[in-house]
């Protein structure tokens, strides 16, 4: 017997030995939980539901989950529901638990069905859960009228029949029809071992690309370097500091630190880019629109 199957058979042997709950009790336990946070109360409780809670996660086995994963996530669900239950409402918690063991299963089998997500909304789920068995009643109720559906016909009923549109019909179809596969499998053996990561495009620059760059880097850096050379000193140190710096300065602070205001600190700014301007109209057109 593999390791999955001893824990599950473990876990539910000693399910079937819990206690049945009377109303009663299973009232004053939720009480004890909800008013007194009794943690011994609390696991009496899951205890007793514990086989419910198996006994929906066994309806999912085949989805391909491990049965013991399956059984995890309906006592997480059986967790919340006691968590959450209110015995004011007069309802068993085996009535109100139903729902959230089967959420908490759901949403594991969606999770893991593929790499893709597949959904998660509530028409998600319905289709994703649902869809091959009302195709499959479609198709025996067509068969026995002596009809025959296409695939937009069978796709459009299936829409009408859970309530959803025919896209996230066709869309989960698509999802459910294939499965995931290693980007490094082989497309064929015609292919000589070609992988199909290989016919992935590689968005990284290319090499012409990063020579063509950095050529025009420099030439950028000569063409700023020669146009400053028109400029002051002062200028010189306020477009370096507001234009060329990894972190522009404030035109205030420049003024707090040459003695100037802020209007003066602009007017000198754009003087010093219309000077480089100028200059680089004439010397180096293809630049100009770097100090627009």
């Amino acid at each position: 017997m593999s390791f999955d199957g001893a824990l599950h058979s473990k876990v539910s042997t000693k399910a079937m030995s819990a206690e049945m709950l009377d109303a009663e009790t299973e009232a004053m336990l939720a009480y004890a939980w909800r008013d007194q946070r009794d943690e011994a109360a609390l696991h009496r409780l899951i205890t007793a539901y514990m086989r419910l809670a198996i006994s929906m996660a066994s309806k999912f086995r085949r989805y391909g989950a491990p049965m013991n994963d399956l059984v995890q996530e309906a006592s997480l669900g059986l967790m919340k529901a006691a968590d959450k239950f209110d015995p004011d409402k007069g309802v068993r918690f085996s009535t109100y638990a139903v729902w959230w063991i089967k959420a908490s299963i759901q949403d594991h089998v969606m999770r893991n069905w593929s790499m893709v997500r597949t959904g998660s909304t509530s028409a998600q789920k319905t289709l994703f859960f649902n869809l091959k068995r009302v195709q499959s009643s479609l198709e025996r109720e067509a068969f026995a009228r002596g009809d025959e559906l296409d695939g937009h016909q069978l796709r459009q009923k299936i829409a009408t029949e859970i309530g959803v549109s025919v896209r996230d019909v066709e869309m989960m179809q698509g999802r459910m029809s294939g499965s995931d596969f290693s980007l490094d499998a082989t497309q064929s053996t015609e292919d000589e071992g070609r992988s199909w990561v290989d016919t992935i495009e590689d968005d990284a620059p290319q090499a012409e690309h990063i020579v063509e760059a950095d050529h025009d880097g420099e030439q950028i850096k000569t063409w700023l370097f020669e146009a400053m050379t028109q400029l002051n000193p002062r200028e010189i140190f306020i477009i370096r500091e507001r234009k060329l710096s990894d972190a522009p300065r404030t035109l205030e602070s420049l003024g707090d630190e040459l003695g100037l205001s802020k209007e003066r600190i602009r007017q000198v700014e754009a003087a010093a880019c219309a000077k480089m301007r100028n200059y680089l109209t004439t010397q180096a057109p293809e630049i100009e629109h770097y100090f627009a």
